[in-house]
């Protein structure tokens, strides 16, 4: 960073993620061979981080995960990460990944707690993206549909739009009769 002039209202540094969209949270399958790639810009920088380390971290099980290599160079723009390899113990990592929501977290060689500074890189945990585990292959012999079984106890109980309608049949026969036989006692008169 020597020999660099920064201006004091240059905007602080950040990232742009650009695969996958930051625009939603991206649903991945937890399975075998089954790569994410995520890719990014680096805006507003005046300096180039030395490097960019990027992990997971997921509120249910408060555990943090490395994502790909442990750090990247700053000058790279794209990572490919196989999180399966945490379910298989592979990475040395004891707990395995859970089906749940996951921050993305990317920090340069100057950690988590470096402030926000004018042309300098800023930590980031604005992406987030969820892992969902494949249900395994049940036998159409032993399938049971939970929604139809509940739509069929469902039938058992009257709509509720059914008292209204017949409420409103009643009164239409009933206010029908009375007219027609108001009509014929006028009429036998």
């Amino acid at each position: 960073m020597s020999g660099v002039s920064i201006p004091a209202n240059a905007p602080v540094g950040g990232i742009s993620f650009t695969k996958p969209p930051a625009t939603a949270v991206s649903y991945y399958k937890l399975a075998t061979n089954i790569p994410i790639t995520i890719g990014w810009n680096l805006t507003s920088l005046y300096v180039t981080p030395t490097s960019l380390t990027f992990s997971a971290f997921c509120s249910s099980n408060g555990n943090t995960y490395p994502v790909g290599p442990t750090s990247v160079p700053g000058t790279v723009t794209e990572l490919t990460w196989t999180p399966w390899t945490y379910q298989t113990g592979a990475v040395g990592v004891q707990t395995p990944l859970i089906q749940g929501t996951y921050t993305l977290q990317v920090q340069d060689e100057r950690g988590t707690t470096a402030l926000g500074s004018p042309g300098l890189f800023q930590y980031n945990d604005q992406m987030t993206f969820a892992f969902y585990t494949p249900q395994p292959y049940t036998p159409l012999s032993e399938w049971q549909c939970a929604s139809c079984q509940k739509g069929a106890a469902g039938m058992t109980q009257p709509h509720p739009a059914l008292f209204g309608i017949v409420a409103a049949t009643l009164i239409m026969l009933l206010s029908g009769w009375g007219l027609l036989r108001s009509f014929f006692h006028r009429t036998s008169r």
